[in-house]
Formats: structure tokens, sequence, C-alpha cells
């Protein structure tokens, strides 16, 4: 009996694991992130929820296999790890270690609170996945909307919390060099993007126009 209830316990866990695999991806949701700027938009079906502060790579762009910089194209989030975990809870190698960071910690600069992992779709981005180029959360609050980090995006645990609870696996990942204006054409009114982002429970603390920064 015992034997058969826990073949049953893995064949539950095997089911439930490729029903998620199977998920639709999100067609919906559209994160586009100017790396000239530091920030990040969130689109809904195209129209603008907000603006969040970023830290790309200090190493400049590309996508060279062993570098430290930020790749630039069109990606998709290809797997969310953090699912419910407090914020400046520290991962290493994607695994919680137990640990939770305050924000701007002296001389900590983990990986904090939620993870989206990158997978390229062009050939100018295609070792993003291998190389775990990821958005997530950074203690490092302080530097955020300068270019810091080793690659990845960074975000404040808040945003990045935020964003995680809105996007889903699949969803469209755009990283230019030029202004969010320049490919979001919505930004032209920094009303519109306050009204979107109060209709879409996203708090306006979090957003920016685009000439604030």
């Amino acid at each position: 009996m015992k034997i058969d209830i826990f073949s049953r316990a893995i064949l539950l866990g095997v089911i439930a694991t490729i029903v998620a695999s199977c998920a639709a991806p999100d067609t919906r949701h559209h994160i586009v992130i100017s790396t000239r700027e530091q920030k990040l938009a969130l689109l809904d079906r195209g129209n603008l929820m907000a603006i969040y502060p970023v830290s790309t790579s200090k190493f400049g762009l590309g996508d060279w296999p062993g570098s430290s910089c930020t790749p630039l194209g069109e990606l998709e989030v290809a797997r969310k790890i953090g699912d419910r975990a407090p914020p400046g809870t520290v991962f290493k190698d994607r695994r919680r270690t137990g640990e939770i960071v305050a924000p701007d910690s002296p001389g900590r600069d983990p990986i904090v609170t939620r993870i989206l992992w990158l997978r390229g779709r062009d050939p100018q981005n295609a070792h993003a996945y291998t190389r775990m180029i990821y958005i997530h959360g950074t203690p490092e609050e302080r530097n955020i909307g300068f270019p810091v980090s080793y690659g990845c995006i960074r975000m404040g645990s808040s945003d990045i919390i935020n964003l995680y609870e809105v996007v889903g696996r699949g969803a469209e990942v755009t990283i230019v060099d030029a202004p969010l204006a320049a490919v979001v054409p919505a930004l032209s009114s920094g009303t519109q993007l306050a009204e979107a982002s109060r209709a879409n429970g996203i708090s306006s603390e979090a957003t920016t126009s685009v000439s604030s920064r």
C-alpha cells in the first residue's frame, strides 16, 4: 500500500510538471527595456501599464559567450523563479539560500526576490539563456538607474515582484539601445501612463515619465 501511494505521488508530480510546461505562453504582455535610459516599460496588448527604473551591464552591450554584457534584440521569458519568496530572498544557482538581505546592505550584491530567466530569439542574443541573463531583484537599489550589472537587468524588489506577478512564461522581451519613446508610442503622455498604472493596480511610485531621469 505504501509503495502504491508513493507511486501515485510521483505520477501526480510528473503530471503537474507536464501540465505546467504545456501552459499557453504569455502573448498578452511585452517588456521593453531601454539600455540608453535604464528603464523598462511593461505593455499589455500594446497598452502601456508602467515604467520601472532598471540597471543593465556596466560592461556594455553584446552576447559573446563568457562576456558580462547585456544582449540586445528580441527575447522571451523562459522561466520564472521565486514564487511567493519574501522580498530580499537570496538566490544562488536559482535556489533559495534561506537568507534575506535588506536593500542597500553594505557589501552585499546577490540576486534576490524574483528571477525572470530570458531566452534569445535572435542570432544576436542566441547565448542569452546559457549566459544566464535574467531580469532579477537586487539589494543595490541605490544604483538602480545606472549601468552597473554584470549582464542581467536589475530591478528593485518591489518592482520585480510587480512585474513577476503580471508577466508569464513566453512573454516577449525587447532590449534596445534607444529611448523607450522610439519603441513605445504611448510614452507621449505621462498622464496616460499614470492612469494606466492605476487602472492595472500598479503603484504610481513605480512609474516615471520619460523626462524624469
